[in-house]
């Protein structure tokens, strides 16, 4: 009697579509940005189109897209574990000593060291220093397979933070500071609403928008078909969105950056050193300190990551858009993109090693 094997069922088009989506990510984001900076550069009314759509100094295209990044990975979090372990604490714990201590000074002591004789570009990367990243740093955690209900308690809890002590930590490290050494001081006043406004845009409106989706399609529709059927439906909204913000991004400024690559590059020199140390110095404090491989790639990628759309909005307030300042900030998300991605890499590659095959 002839052996039937059972006929396998034909390949999903959505997970293939999301592998090779996943599979090229780097080659997607440089195209973005290439293109980004194409478009700025090449079609002359466009950065102007693109400024004239915005609420204050909120560029409506780059929160439609931010938006559009952070609401799969936000119905993702199963916001009913937030918190509940003893690893979460430390992990939380971990995470304010290295985001609010560690990084601020850092990125002042090597924005002072590569751009003494450059006042705004200095004053604007120290505004990068002092603004923890609350939103795309979710997705280099959910691709680097990080603790997504982690990494959503720390996000929540900077971006209360950010409100709280954003003022204060600008006052100190450009006015007190630099006064103690006997350096140039930075007059800046900060408005703690705008800071409150650019929070519950980039990172309220998903938020609630996540939690709900999932809160209704649980009671509805149950657990299997929520996270089975229609997180994998709405997962690639996350990458197509993160393109969309890049190219947006790098339209807006394409004509700065390609018009002045040696202050680019000067500007580059300290953030890379940031997201290196940051990142390598988080990692390394993860696997010291035993936590898990999840809670590692999360510490480490919330250690690293800035907001620039904070820094860039608070620039463009207090010192105009064609500033040093304002500048400083937009060549920020230059060099994350690609150093992220590439940590991305990194993470996945030194979990076998620190964490076995099987972690």
């Amino acid at each position: 009697m002839p052996i039937t094997r059972p006929q396998e069922p034909p390949p999903d088009p959505l997970r293939a579509r999301l592998s090779l989506l996943d599979r090229f990510l780097p080659v997607w984001i440089l195209l973005a940005m290439a293109g980004g900076l194409l478009l700025g550069r090449l079609v002359p009314g466009l950065q102007g189109w693109l400024d004239a759509v915005q609420v204050g100094q909120t560029s409506l295209p780059i929160a439609f897209g931010l938006l559009l990044m952070l609401y799969p990975v936000l119905a993702k979090v199963r916001y009913e574990q937030m918190g509940s372990s003893r690893g979460d604490r430390k992990l939380l714990r971990l995470s304010l000593l290295l985001v609010w201590l560690l990084g601020p000074a850092l990125m002042f002591a090597l924005a002072w060291l590569f751009l003494p004789d450059q006042p705004a570009y200095r004053t604007g990367l120290v505004l990068i220093g002092i603004a923890p990243c609350i939103a795309m740093v979710l997705i280099w955690i959910d691709l680097a397979q990080g603790n997504r209900e982690g990494a959503a308690l720390l996000v929540a809890v900077n971006s209360i933070l950010q409100v709280l002590l954003y003022a204060l930590l600008g006052s100190f490290y450009l006015q007190v500071l630099p006064g103690w050494f006997g350096w140039d001081r930075q007059e800046v006043a900060i408005s703690t609403a705008e800071i409150a406004r650019a929070v519950l845009i980039f990172l309220g409106i998903p938020l609630v928008g996540g939690f709900l989706t999932r809160w209704i399609g649980l009671r509805v529709k149950g657990r299997r078909w929520y996270e089975q059927r229609f997180l994998p439906l709405i997962s690639p909204l996350a990458l197509y969105g993160l393109l969309f913000t890049i190219l947006v991004m790098f339209a807006l400024q394409g004509q700065a950056i390609t018009s002045e690559l040696g202050t680019v590059v000067r500007i580059a020199m300290p953030l890379l050193c940031y997201f290196a140390i940051m990142w390598g110095v988080a990692f390394a404090v993860g696997v010291r300190q035993g936590l898990s491989y999840p809670d590692t790639a999360t510490l480490a990628f919330t250690a690293a990551g800035n907001n620039f759309e904070l820094a860039i909005a608070v620039s463009v307030s207090l010192f105009g858009v064609s500033s040093g300042q304002a500048l400083a900030g937009v060549i920020g998300p230059l060099i994350e993109v690609p150093v992220l991605v590439s940590l991305v890499y990194l993470s996945l590659g030194l979990r076998r090693r620190f964490y076995g095959a099987g972690s």
